[in-house]
Parts: structure tokens; sequence; C-alpha cells
């Protein structure tokens, strides 16, 4: 069996997610910003039973493109589950705890203080 790709595994796990009917998909492109993945996928549930419905499915459909057993957090609980398919991470919040930890913002602002922090470097370098 051939090698499941990095972009590969983000459609999969972004189209199981829409299947789902997931609420305000996003994919964060972290890479170069961390070693703990390249992708993150960030989307929301309505209920802990959408939730569930959301990570069945991405499990399923990993598990049909021959990509078995990624860890999981957070299932029981169904407020943050957290799938971890290595080089991708998807996270599946409950429209309240989305809001809270905002990781969109956490994510972002690390790309901006690090262009606000070269930005001042080349200054220094002028």
């Amino acid at each position: 069996m051939r090698a499941t790709t990095t972009e590969q595994k983000l459609r999969i796990i972004t189209k199981a997610a829409v299947e789902r009917k997931a609420l305000d998909l996003e994919a964060l492109d972290i890479r170069g910003r961390t070693l703990m993945a390249d992708y993150f996928v960030v989307c929301s549930g309505s209920s802990n039973i959408h939730i569930k419905a959301i990570v069945d499915n991405i499990l399923h459909k990993l598990a049909e493109h021959g990509i078995k057993k990624p860890r999981v957090e957070g299932y029981a609980e169904a407020k943050w589950a957290l799938i971890d398919a290595e080089d991708v991470v998807a996270h599946v919040f409950g429209v309240d705890e989305r809001s809270f930890y905002d990781l969109e913002s956490i994510w972002r602002g690390v790309e901006a203080a690090r262009a606000a922090k070269a930005g001042r470097a080349s200054k220094l370098k002028e």
C-alpha cells in the first residue's frame, strides 16, 4: 500500500468533517512553526453527539485509506476532541470551547509575532 501524503491526509480529514456538517472548518498551515504537525484542522460541532459523529467519520475515512489507529483524546466528553494523525491534527470543538480556546488566533499570533520580529531584525541590520 502506498503511503498517504500529508496533503492527502488533510483532504481526507476535511472532507470527512464536511460530510458530517462540521461548522466553521478551517485548515491552518503550521509547517515551519512547530514540530508537532504540518496542519491543524479546526472545526466545531453543535452538540456532543454532533462532535462524536464528526470524529467517528474522520476515523472511518482515515481507516478506509489505510491510516489505522490515530491517537484520539477527548472523545468521551465530546467538548474538544483531538485526532492526532501525525502530520495532520484535527480539533473538533464544541462551539463554546472553540471560542474560549481560540486556537486560530494563537497560531496566527505566532506568525504575526515572527513577522514583527523579522521586521525589527531587518531594521537593526540597516
